[in-house]
Protein backbone atom coordinates (compact mmCIF):
# COMPACT_ATOMS: atom_id res chain seq x y z
CA UNK A 1 0.00 0.00 0.00
CA UNK A 2 1.20 3.51 -0.87
CA UNK A 3 0.20 6.55 1.21
CA UNK A 4 0.61 10.25 0.46
CA UNK A 5 -1.29 13.55 0.67
CA UNK A 6 -2.77 15.55 -2.17
CA UNK A 7 -4.78 18.70 -2.84
CA UNK A 8 -7.85 18.94 -5.05
CA UNK A 9 -8.55 22.66 -5.15
CA UNK A 10 -11.09 22.95 -7.97
CA UNK A 11 -13.95 21.10 -9.62
CA UNK A 12 -11.73 20.43 -12.64
CA UNK A 13 -9.05 18.93 -10.37
CA UNK A 14 -11.61 16.51 -8.92
CA UNK A 15 -12.90 15.59 -12.40
CA UNK A 16 -9.38 15.02 -13.76
CA UNK A 17 -8.39 12.96 -10.70
CA UNK A 18 -11.49 10.72 -10.92
CA UNK A 19 -10.94 10.21 -14.66
CA UNK A 20 -7.34 9.17 -13.99
CA UNK A 21 -8.03 6.83 -11.05
CA UNK A 22 -10.95 5.17 -12.88
CA UNK A 23 -8.55 3.76 -15.49
CA UNK A 24 -6.92 1.44 -12.93
CA UNK A 25 -8.19 -1.83 -11.46
CA UNK A 26 -6.76 -1.37 -7.97
CA UNK A 27 -8.57 0.39 -5.11
CA UNK A 28 -7.74 3.92 -4.01
CA UNK A 29 -9.19 5.42 -0.82
CA UNK A 30 -9.31 9.08 0.20
CA UNK A 31 -9.24 9.91 3.91
CA UNK A 32 -10.26 13.23 5.43
CA UNK A 33 -10.60 13.24 9.19
CA UNK A 34 -12.68 10.20 10.08
CA UNK A 35 -14.24 9.84 6.63
CA UNK A 36 -13.00 7.37 4.03
CA UNK A 37 -14.36 7.43 0.46
CA UNK A 38 -13.65 5.54 -2.75
CA UNK A 39 -11.46 7.72 -4.99
CA UNK A 40 -13.48 6.61 -8.02
CA UNK A 41 -16.63 8.24 -6.56
CA UNK A 42 -16.95 11.88 -7.60
CA UNK A 43 -19.86 12.36 -5.18
CA UNK A 44 -17.79 10.84 -2.37
CA UNK A 45 -14.93 13.22 -3.05
CA UNK A 46 -17.23 16.25 -2.97
CA UNK A 47 -18.45 15.14 0.48
CA UNK A 48 -14.92 15.69 1.86
CA UNK A 49 -13.37 18.92 3.11
CA UNK A 50 -11.31 19.88 0.05
CA UNK A 51 -9.85 22.98 1.71
CA UNK A 52 -7.21 20.78 3.41
CA UNK A 53 -4.84 18.13 2.03
CA UNK A 54 -6.44 14.69 1.67
CA UNK A 55 -4.66 11.48 2.64
CA UNK A 56 -4.57 8.92 -0.18
CA UNK A 57 -4.14 5.15 0.18
CA UNK A 58 -3.34 3.23 -3.01
CA UNK A 59 -3.91 -0.51 -2.64
CA UNK A 60 -1.42 -1.74 -5.24
CA UNK A 61 2.13 -3.04 -5.36
CA UNK A 62 3.16 -1.14 -8.49
CA UNK A 63 1.36 2.15 -9.04
CA UNK A 64 4.15 4.12 -10.69
CA UNK A 65 2.12 4.90 -13.82
CA UNK A 66 -0.83 6.04 -11.68
CA UNK A 67 1.45 8.16 -9.48
CA UNK A 68 2.93 9.85 -12.55
CA UNK A 69 -0.59 10.62 -13.81
CA UNK A 70 -1.61 12.42 -10.63
CA UNK A 71 1.75 14.04 -9.82
CA UNK A 72 0.34 17.58 -10.09
CA UNK A 73 -2.06 16.93 -7.18
CA UNK A 74 0.50 15.42 -4.77
CA UNK A 75 1.66 17.56 -1.84
CA UNK A 76 5.44 17.65 -1.92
Amino acid sequence: MIEFEMNLSSINDVKDFVNTVSRYDFDVDLISGRYIVDAKSIMGIFSLDLSKPIKVQVHADDASEFMAGIDSFIVK
